[in-house]
């Protein structure tokens, strides 16, 4: 019987008869297959945390490009979205007085409490806040009259044509005995002018800069 003839009939469910020949064969090509899966999956275990480093850092940058190519697709509508932000801002910035017009405008919210048929108790103005590029000009005012009449000089005061906010405000009957239509009304209007490039702060220094020269 040749060789050929001997592999036809061993029979793979009872490798124990198989000849000594061919189970040593078998044996040591089992321990081959074994040491070859072992020697090519160890590298791969080893380097499976740089796989998931790898990973991570493709989903980020999935993300990322994701938000770029949002932004890119509305970029037309964030430059439109600009220019009505620029338009806006320069409507309310014009409705900012001059440093020139703010004693007209403090005579117009006078004439207000006056038109709405209030009397005037207090008008005083208080000393201006600077802001970033504006300023702010408390005035404390103190009227009397009625409801009605405190309703129409609120809307007196929202009708002008510059920005004019109220704050703290607070009403009393003008006396013990005066009943609701003598009442006092204490507020603190607050109007606002854009300040003049020689009033606007310097830019300050970043911090921890150094001096020229220091060490």
């Amino acid at each position: 019987m040749n060789l050929l003839q001997e592999i036809r009939n061993l029979d793979p469910k009872d490798i124990g008869r198989w000849p000594l020949l061919f189970r040593a064969l078998a044996i040591v090509l089992l321990f081959l297959v074994m040491t070859g899966a072992f020697i090519y999956a160890y590298p791969i275990r080893s380097q499976m945390p740089d796989l998931d480093l790898e990973r991570r850092k493709e989903q980020d940058l999935q993300a990322t490009f994701d938000e770029r190519q949002r932004k890119a697709a509305n970029f037309e509508a964030y430059k439109a979205q600009l220019k009505e932000m620029e338009r806006s801002f320069g409507a309310m910035l014009r409705q900012l007085p001059g440093k020139t017009e703010v004693p007209s405008l403090l005579v117009d919210i006078s004439q207000v409490g006056l038109a709405a048929g209030l009397q005037e108790k207090l008008f005083q103005p208080a000393p201006e806040v600077h802001k970033d590029f504006y300023a702010e000009l408390p005035i404390k005012i103190r009227l009397t009259g009625s409801y009605h009449q405190f309703g129409n000089f609120v809307s007196g005061i929202a009708a002008l044509p510059r920005i004019v906010t109220l704050h703290d405000i607070t009403i009393a009957p003008e006396a013990k005995d005066s009943g609701y239509d003598q009442l006092t009304l204490d507020v603190t209007a607050k109007t606002y002018r854009y300040l003049d490039e020689a009033e606007t702060p310097a830019p300050a220094k970043a911090k921890g800069a150094k001096a020229p020269g220091a060490t």
